[in-house]
């Protein structure tokens, strides 16, 4: 499978009242054509940002380094290096996005279908607007609307969590773009909902041979829905691998904690992570981790660990290793 979607070292700086602090820290992944990858961390880790660093939604004042590169057509492009006219063709058109509550970005005023076909026009101007009207229709069908026709004609308002969910995943491929990026795209939502979208999003991932990059903080969601997975933990991957191992056999002690810390039928008792994920304006020298972690060394202090190969296309960002 050929890569979609990579990066290289991206950085992502905000300007705060105490400095500049780093919320997308050296950040490396790549993703191919059909694969899905789980991004996985904590509230505050970074994991949005690292999406909208890859939408061009920044906001102002950010600085970004490193690259990321986008090959969904013959010639790739250098996402960082985009103007924001040219960034208008790419989003939405070759790379979408998902975002968490449907509500805050569906546009309360306006009707469901309505909102589909400004989506396509935007990418397919000179489409009639019969053929836009029957592609807005046919993207809701693909999202697994029942009765499209009737539900286009409704606004956001009228239609539960769930079908409000499926809107926007029927907006964001309706420009047919060749990657997503969903950001806790269930999280809202009740079980029996959240099964059926992440089913939803596989399927269409398999179909339409999407780059799925899934954002979530549930282990248990992205053990359904992700082939690989990547831990962030204050703004860096600290583990990165195939979602059996590291799922099963994590080497960080980070992404054991998680685990201990996510409920199952078999476990009674949690074991929460000690302390809180660290200010970003004032991180430990070395490992972010070290001050909650119960088997920090004294080289942990120190300087920040290297990723290191842990096993099969397995990596894990810890002297233990």
């Amino acid at each position: 499978m050929s890569d979609l979607l990579e990066t290289r070292g991206l950085t992502v700086e905000l300007p705060t009242p105490s400095g500049w602090v780093r919320p997308v820290n050296d950040v490396s992944l790549r993703i191919a054509e059909g694969e899905s990858l789980g991004l996985v961390g904590e509230s505050g880790s970074g994991k949005t940002m690292l999406s909208l660093a890859l939408m061009g939604l920044l906001p102002p004042g950010a600085r970004v380094s490193g690259e990321a590169t986008l090959a969904a057509d013959a010639s790739p492009r250098k996402l960082m290096a985009l103007s924001e006219r040219e960034w208008r063709d790419v989003r939405g058109g070759e790379i979408a996005m998902i975002f968490q509550e449907p509500m805050t970005s569906l546009n309360p005023v306006m009707r469901i279908g309505a909102q589909i076909e400004e989506a396509i026009r935007a990418h397919q101007p000179k489409l009639a607007v019969s053929e836009v009207k029957r592609k807005a229709i046919d993207a809701l069908r693909r999202a697994a609307i029942p009765e499209p026709e009737s539900r286009a004609q409704q606004f956001p308002h009228q239609l539960s969590g769930g079908l409000r969910q499926r809107a926007m995943i029927a907006m964001a491929l309706a420009a047919g773009p060749r990657v997503l990026i969903a950001d806790e795209p269930t999280t809202a939502l009740d079980v029996t909902v959240q099964k059926q979208i992440l089913h939803l999003l596989d399927r269409l991932r398999r179909e339409l041979k999407l780059g799925l990059l899934f954002i979530t903080h549930d282990l248990g969601v992205v053990a359904q829905v992700a082939e690989r997975v990547a831990v962030m933990y204050a703004g860096r991957i600290i583990e990165e691998g195939p979602a059996r191992d590291v799922l099963t056999k994590p080497k960080h002690p980070y992404t054991q904690g998680l685990l201990k810390a996510s409920p199952t039928l078999r476990r009674g008792a949690l074991t929460p992570i000690p302390g809180v994920v660290p200010q970003l304006t004032a991180l430990p020298p070395g490992c972010a981790f070290e001050p909650r972690c119960e088997l920090r060394r004294s080289d942990c202090v120190t300087e920040v660990p290297a990723l290191r190969a842990a096993g099969e296309n397995h990596k894990a960002r810890c002297v233990l290793v």
